[in-house]
C-alpha cells in the first residue's frame, strides 16, 4: 500500500540530495572556524594577486610618465598610498568573506539538520511498516 506522506518525504530527501545536499555534506566535514579560515586564506591570496596585477597594468600604462619622473617621484608617499589602498580593499573583502561564508555555513547546517530529521522520520516509517508486517 502506498503512503503519500512517505512518498512526499522521500521526494523531499531526493531533491535535497540532488541540489544542495552534496555541497552541504562537504561543508559538514569542517568546523566553522576552519571553514572560515580556509575561505579567508583564499580571499587574501586572490585580493593580493588581483591588486598586484592591477598595479602592474597601471605601471605599464603610466610607464612613460614613471620613467620621465623617476628621480622626482616621492616613493614613500606612493608606497604609503598603494599600501593604504591595499589594506582598505583587503579589509572590505575580508569582512564580506566572513559575513558571506558564515551565513553560507550556518544555512548549510540548518538544511543538513532538517535533512537528518527527515531521514529519521523515513526510518520510522520503515520500522512501522516492518512491525505491521510481523
Amino acid at each position: 500500500m502506498l503512503d503519500n506522506n512517505k512518498i512526499k518525504l522521500m521526494t523531499k530527501l531526493a531533491i535535497y540530495e540532488k541540489n544542495e545536499g552534496q555541497e552541504d555534506v562537504k561543508l559538514s566535514k569542517y568546523y566553522k572556524t576552519d571553514f572560515l579560515r580556509y575561505q579567508i586564506i583564499k580571499t587574501v591570496v586572490s585580493v593580493t594577486i588581483s591588486y598586484l596585477l592591477v598595479l602592474l597594468v597601471v605601471a605599464f600604462y603610466r610607464s612613460e610618465y614613471l620613467i620621465q619622473k623617476a628621480v622626482e617621484l616621492d616613493y614613500k608617499a606612493i608606497g604609503t598610498k598603494v599600501l593604504g589602498i591595499y589594506i582598505i580593499l583587503l579589509v572590505i573583502y575580508l569582512f564580506g568573506t566572513i559575513v558571506g561564508y558564515s551565513f553560507k555555513f550556518d544555512s548549510s547546517r540548518k538544511r543538513l539538520f532538517k535533512y537528518r530529521k527527515n531521514l529519521k522520520k523515513l526510518r520510522q516509517y520503515y520500522r512501522n511498516e516492518e512491525n505491521e508486517l510481523k
